[in-house]
């Protein structure tokens, strides 16, 4: 989620890029987040952001409705991205089915490790990471459903470590998560007290 790799990793990340309107974002291709109730993704889970954000055009996971991409400066800096309504069967990223390297899809049965792993293997594959180590998997509870929090540092092909920290939960049998990911040395810190916010703030509509 951060910065699709640098224009590449703009377009290919999550991880060095995750990212996600109501009037104009700073560049082209963005639109501003306000700091009010919003609905994300498919628009079943509603978020609210404390700050402003800037919404990306293109998301880099890519099932289209059900993902979203926000960040504040710029994609390879730090991006916030939102999982809403993931159902059975789907994937978080559009792969070619006789690619060699592929995505799991998701299932409704999955267990935290499994979601971790198939987060992982899109950083892998996708993503352009060269070593992803995971710092911790955890429960914890996500719209007052049984979740987990995974967090996770990766270094990728332009040589900058990231980390990430992802929470999530499978609710009715589809996935809701949101992820932050920022570069590790400052953006990440600077984050992560309005990921938390973003993150307590979630609830299903209606």
């Amino acid at each position: 989620m951060r910065a699709l790799l640098l224009a590449v990793a703009a377009s290919l990340c999550l991880s060095a890029c995750s990212s996600i309107g109501d009037g104009g974002g700073f560049g082209s291709g963005y639109s501003l987040v306000r700091p009010r109730d919003r609905a994300v993704g498919d628009g079943t889970m509603i978020v609210r952001p404390t700050q402003a954000w800037n919404r990306q055009s293109q998301v880099v996971f890519d099932d289209i409705r059900q993902v979203e991409d926000w960040t504040q400066n710029g994609p390879v800096l730090d991006s916030l991205s939102f999982i809403s309504g993931l159902k059975d069967g789907k994937t978080i990223v559009r792969q070619w089915r006789k690619a060699d390297q592929q995505v799991p899809r998701f299932r409704s049965n999955m267990t935290a490790p499994e979601v971790a792993a198939m987060l992982e293997t899109f950083y892998r594959t996708r993503a352009g990471t060269v070593d992803f180590r995971t710092l911790g998997l955890t429960p914890r509870t996500f719209l007052g459903q049984p979740g987990f929090q995974l967090d996770f540092d990766h270094l990728d092909g332009d040589e900058l470590w990231r980390r990430g920290r992802a929470v999530g939960a499978v609710v009715n049998g589809r996935l809701y998560l949101i992820l932050l990911d920022a570069a590790r040395s400052h953006y990440f810190p600077a984050a992560l007290p309005e990921f938390e916010a973003v993150a307590s703030s979630a609830r299903l509509r209606g």
